[in-house]
């Protein structure tokens, strides 16, 4: 009797299905990029995003250059409070190109904002008029906080926020273009909420939501899992403008 090997994998038939054909191959790959650039723009859309600063008007919380992630997807679950940094498209005279300014969130809607001698005071719908202590802020040679002024033409030093806005400020009050010039920001404006610096990498912060006395009953960090207490990837980089 005579005994026949099974043939080899190199010695079978073309088309018998035994080997991987070029055609094949480049379908896998088209495949794994078209997934790759969906996902990219799911996370980019709905989930975060991230940002190049290059102004100084959040100095000195954020320095020109810093590099922060922007969370898009709470926002959508939980409304912003007062002391969230968050990211907007400002208004078409602010900014002719559309390029987001970033600032803190100060009036909530419903509030009145108003300054009085170089402070900040917030009244609630139906509260009381409370003074913003606000660490954050950029102080001057004498150490002290730099002072909130009005800054356009009127010299207008009171706002009620409308429903659907909010009123935000920069925390270097000098150098600050924010609702003091172009009144508060609709939501529909609003990218997300900043919620970490990840660039440089030494300075890698998680931003925590300051707390207001006789505003905010408790502090709330924005990290991925919401603690309390303590001090938020995709491919293309966009460009935050104060």
């Amino acid at each position: 009797m005579t005994y026949t090997a099974p043939a080899s994998d190199a010695e079978t038939a073309p088309g018998s299905g035994g080997g991987r054909t070029g055609f094949g191959c480049l379908f896998e790959i088209v495949e794994t990029i078209v997934l790759t650039l969906v996902i990219y723009l799911v996370i980019h859309t709905f989930v975060a995003q991230p940002f190049e600063v290059q102004q100084n008007s959040m100095v000195a919380t954020i320095q020109p250059n810093d590099y922060v992630l922007i969370d898009k997807l709470t926002p959508r679950f939980s409304d912003y409070q007062r002391g969230d940094i968050v990211v907007f498209h400002p208004p078409a005279q602010s900014s002719p190109d559309d390029i987001p300014f970033i600032k803190r969130v100060i009036g909530l809607p419903g509030d009145t904002v108003s300054l009085d001698n170089g402070l900040v005071y917030v009244t609630p719908a139906g509260g009381l008029r409370t003074k913003l202590d606000e660490p954050y802020l950029i102080t001057g040679p004498d150490g002290r906080p730099a002072s909130t002024l009005p800054r356009d033409a009127e010299g207008t030093a009171e706002w009620v926020v409308p429903e659907g806005q909010y009123f935000v400020m920069g925390d270097n009050r000098p150098e600050s273009q924010d609702s003091r010039t172009f009144g508060p920001v609709a939501r529909e404006s609003l990218i997300g909420r900043a919620f970490l610096r990840y660039w440089p990498i030494d300075r890698f912060t998680i931003f925590e939501r300051p707390v207001y006395a006789g505003l905010d009953e408790a502090a709330f960090r924005w990290s991925p899992a919401y603690e309390r207490g303590g001090s938020s990837a995709t491919i293309q980089v966009s460009t935050a403008r104060w």
